[in-house]
């Protein structure tokens, strides 16, 4: 599985400019079978996104995402071999 960690290195107010196109982006993600769960960090200084897939293959889709090409966030990509999880998210084993 894989951590994707969007961190904000512009202000919300521009990030919502590029908001629905990046919405779009990451429902492009899920189609593709990748994501498996996102959303907004608390407070908002970016998002997180669980994925399962190939690391080259998607570190390559995060240099399309709309936020990537407007320098709106900085990503980190975690890897991570998850062993144990419970019932019914057996998905994130990867």
């Amino acid at each position: 599985m894989l951590i994707l960690s969007l961190t904000y290195i512009k202000s919300t107010q521009e990030a919502d400019v590029h908001m629905q196109p990046h919405l779009a982006w990451v429902k492009e993600g899920y189609d593709k079978g990748w994501f498996l769960a996102s959303g907004r960090k608390i407070p908002r200084t970016g998002g997180v996104i669980l994925a399962v897939g190939d690391r080259t293959a998607i570190e390559a889709f995060v240099a399309e995402d709309p936020f990537t090409i407007h320098g709106i966030c900085t990503y980190e990509i975690t890897e991570v071999a998850l062993t144990t999880v419970v019932e019914g998210l057996e998905a994130l084993k990867g």
